[in-house]
């Protein structure tokens, strides 16, 4: 899980000037190539810089690795369904989880109980939906953290349809009770664990601030990043007591809901990252050569 998180930072291919200029051909190749991809799409239009930019403000352009670009209006939906995703993923488990916190016999904890699986449910598709629409430049690294969620969703309802179920309990109890579960469900956290490590680094367009892999600029993901497995490796080992449990298990809560609170402060471009990577990725071999060289040729004339 650390080795494939530590793969989320979005590579440097090539050293190229601030403002490269593509040739006519290459406009034109990049206009035909990216039609269809619609968040890539040629038609880039910025949605401004502010938090929470609306769809109306398409006036700003950014300097990407392979060329100035902005983003469309399609792009600012899709950064507000991936930001509803995270929402609902730590509103659910924060609502899930503080029947760990009520009493027996208090209202509220009793139908929280009586609906956790519901809960689970509703966060695991929440994940589910902000993993489809993640910007990853590495699209092996995006496939691997959905693959863990489907074996999570996979194994959840494995493990309620052939042992929870049977016993007539829930997904949830059977994993409280029944540590060894969590090799089944443990994939879906496995995911989250991703998506923070990920939503903890500092925006793509200052790359020099990271070091060694390690460039958080969201002290709560960050710390989610070590919370999630430690707390889950703990539950699956039964060397964790059930204090320290509900002590990571409150920090979670904590962080998870300043976590998902700050997604809508952020200036939508922080979620998009280098657009001009994306599009550069989406097209043909022979014409990623011919950009890269023909940038080259920009950077080294401009050092003569």
């Amino acid at each position: 899980m650390a080795a494939a998180a530590a793969l989320l930072l979005p590579p440097r291919l090539v050293s190229l000037p601030p403002h490269p200029s593509l040739a006519p051909g290459f406009k034109k190749t990049l206009t035909l190539s990216f039609a269809p991809l619609g968040r890539r799409g040629a038609r880039l239009r910025a949605a401004g810089d502010r938090p929470g930019a609306g769809l109306a403000d398409q006036t700003t352009v950014y300097n990407g690795a392979y060329g100035p670009w902005t983003f469309d209006d399609s792009d600012v939906r899709e950064v507000l369904l991936y930001r509803s995703g995270l929402v609902t993923a730590a509103a659910s488990f924060v609502a899930a989880s503080s029947a760990a916190f009520l009493p027996e016999g208090n209202a509220a904890g009793d139908a929280i109980r009586q609906s956790i699986d519901l809960f689970y449910a509703a966060g695991a598709a929440g994940l589910g939906l902000s993993l489809v629409l993640i910007h990853i430049y590495v699209t092996p690294i995006k496939r691997f953290l959905q693959a863990l969620w489907t074996l999570g969703v996979l194994g959840s309802v494995g493990t309620y349809l052939v042992a929870a179920q049977p016993m007539d309990e829930g997904l949830v109890q059977y994993v409280l009770e029944h540590p060894a579960a969590l090799w089944f469900v443990g994939p879906t956290f496995a995911a989250l664990t991703g998506l923070v490590f990920k939503e903890g680094k500092i925006s793509a367009d200052d790359p020099s601030n990271c070091h060694a892999g390690l460039c958080y600029g969201k002290l709560e993901a960050g710390i989610l990043t070590f919370v999630i497995p430690i707390l889950l490796l703990g539950h699956l080992s039964g060397l964790m007591d059930n204090s320290t449990k509900s002590g990571l298990l409150g920090v979670w809560m904590v962080l998870f809901t300043i976590f998902a609170a700050r997604k809508f402060q952020q200036p939508i471009k922080d979620d998009i990252g280098d657009k001009s990577v994306f599009m550069f990725n989406a097209l043909p071999e022979e014409e990623k050569n011919a950009l890269i060289q023909k940038l080259e040729r920009q950077n080294e004339q401009k050092f003569e």
